[in-house]
């Protein structure tokens, strides 16, 4: 069976992860794969889009850099509005990632490419990363004051035990939600693609050309859908980086 074939029987197969170049270090397997490939790509595009939309600095702007213009002023305007002046630090890392993820969501929207962030270790590797680096930055600029993030002030001392607890544990899932958050919406747009596109097919082959404009409708409006999702769920990982980031910044409730 094609791969086409394939995709409208079972609309995970797009997810597949495919060996492009084995690689062994030193029984280690680093090979490089069709993920890899569109993170490349990903990373890529932003890098020669913001490179070429910065290179004139018209007072003028041409289209590529106004694009570029408006996504650092409003990653610059979401980080000062979350994280204070003392976030501007963060900057870098912040825009890094909200370009990153959304240039592979646009470009997973194409046909025949791969969508990045329907893979749960892609997106949880960042998530963790993300907390990994609040916690370190909040110990390493606070010391042990850090820890105060889990003890509300103006707590009664009964129930403070267990303010602790749930603080804690609300911390602790934080990449969880991040992660999945991103991976679950990615993964579920894409299978809904998918599967109308195999009604069309289907349809077709049936006998039913009349009918097979309607899941094609149904394509063309999810489609829509998605765009607007891919760029709500790069805004919405961003943001929240910055919540945790400030969290390192500002330990105190």
């Amino acid at each position: 069976m094609s791969e086409a074939g394939a995709s409208a029987v079972d609309p995970i197969h797009q997810f597949h992860v495919k060996v492009l170049q084995p690689l062994d270090f030193f029984g280690v397997d680093g090979s490089f794969t069709n993920s890899a490939l569109f993170m490349l790509i990903a990373a890529a595009a932003v890098i020669i889009v913001m490179l070429i939309g910065t290179a004139s600095r018209k007072i003028v702007p041409s289209r590529l850099q106004a694009s570029a213009e408006l996504a650092y002023e409003f990653v610059a305007d979401m980080v000062r509005s979350t994280c204070g002046e003392a976030g501007m630090k963060f900057f870098p890392l912040v825009f890094t990632i909200f370009m990153f993820v959304l240039a592979c969501n646009l470009i997973g929207l194409w046909p025949y490419t791969y969508e990045v962030m329907a893979q749960i270790i892609i997106t949880a590797g960042m998530a963790f990363s993300i907390i990994l680096l609040t916690i370190v930055y909040g110990i390493y600029k606070h010391g042990f004051h850090w820890f105060g993030l889990f003890k509300p002030s103006g707590v009664s001392p009964v129930l403070l035990p267990f303010i602790i607890i749930i603080e804690i544990l609300s911390f602790i899932s934080r990449p969880v939600s991040l992660s999945v958050r991103l991976f679950a919406n990615m993964l579920a747009g894409h299978i809904m693609l998918v599967v109308f596109g195999g009604f069309c097919v289907m349809l077709l082959g049936a006998g039913y050309a009349y009918l097979a404009p309607l899941p094609l409708l149904g394509i063309t409006v999810l489609t829509a859908f998605e765009l607007l999702v891919s760029v709500l769920q790069a805004y919405v990982f961003a943001v929240l980086t910055c919540v945790y980031i400030n969290d390192a910044l500002h330990p105190g409730h």
